[in-house]
C-alpha cells in the first residue's frame, strides 16, 4: 500500500530527513543505531585527492536520505535531536511523505563497483599538469582503465587522441 493511498495515513511511509553539511553519513548511522529503517543511496565516484585518483563513496542526494516511519507507532520525537540531522522535511507542520516507488526504484538500481562515475565528463575542457605538454588545455573524452585517459588535442592545427595518465589531468 502506498502512503498516498491512504486516506488515515497508518501506514509505515518514506519521510525525507534534511542534514548538516557533510554529516548525512554521520545522520544515517546514528538513526540506525536507534533502531529507525534509513536509506541512504549513495554512489561510488572518482575524486582527484593530492594529485591522484581515488574511489570515493558520496551521497547520491547531499545533505538528505530517507526514513521510514508509521504515524501511529513510531516514535518521531528523538529524530531531531539526532546527530547529524538538521530537520524532518515538512510543509507547514505536516511531514512530507515520499511515494514507495521512488524509494524501490533507487534501491532496483545496481550498486556495482565497476559502475563509478569518474571526476570527468566526455566533452570537458582539461588542463595538462606534467609532461611535455604541461599547461595546455585538452578535451578530456574518456577513460581507458583505471588509471589512465583519452583526450583530445590540438597539436600543430590537428586534433590528437591522446593517451594520459588521469592524475595528470585537471578540470578547466
Amino acid at each position: 500500500m502506498d502512503c498516498f493511498s491512504d486516506s488515515e495515513g497508518a501506514a509505515p511511509c518514506w519521510y525525507v530527513i534534511q542534514c548538516k553539511g557533510g554529516e548525512s553519513f554521520r545522520a544515517a548511522e546514528h538513526l540506525s543505531n536507534q533502531g529507525y529503517e534509513v536509506f541512504h543511496p549513495v554512489l561510488k565516484v572518482k575524486r582527484k585527492r593530492q594529485g591522484k585518483l581515488v574511489t570515493a563513496t558520496e551521497p547520491l542526494f547531499p545533505y538528505y536520505l530517507f526514513i521510514h516511519l508509521d504515524k501511529i507507532a513510531s516514535d518521531w520525537r528523538p529524530i531531531r535531536s539526532t546527530r547529524g540531522v538538521l530537520r524532518l522535511l515538512t510543509f507547514g507542520n505536516k511531514p512530507i511523505a515520499t511515494p514507495n516507488a521512488l524509494i524501490d526504484t533507487l534501491r532496483a538500481q545496481p550498486h556495482d563497483n565497476d559502475d563509478i562515475h569518474t571526476y570527468f565528463s566526455a566533452g570537458e575542457k582539461v588542463t595538462i599538469t606534467d609532461g611535455p605538454f604541461k599547461d595546455l588545455e585538452a578535451i578530456f573524452t574518456s577513460c581507458k582503465g583505471e588509471e589512465r585517459a583519452i583526450v583530445l588535442l590540438n597539436v600543430l592545427n590537428q586534433p590528437q587522441h591522446l593517451d594520459l595518465p588521469l592524475g595528470s589531468l585537471q578540470k578547466g
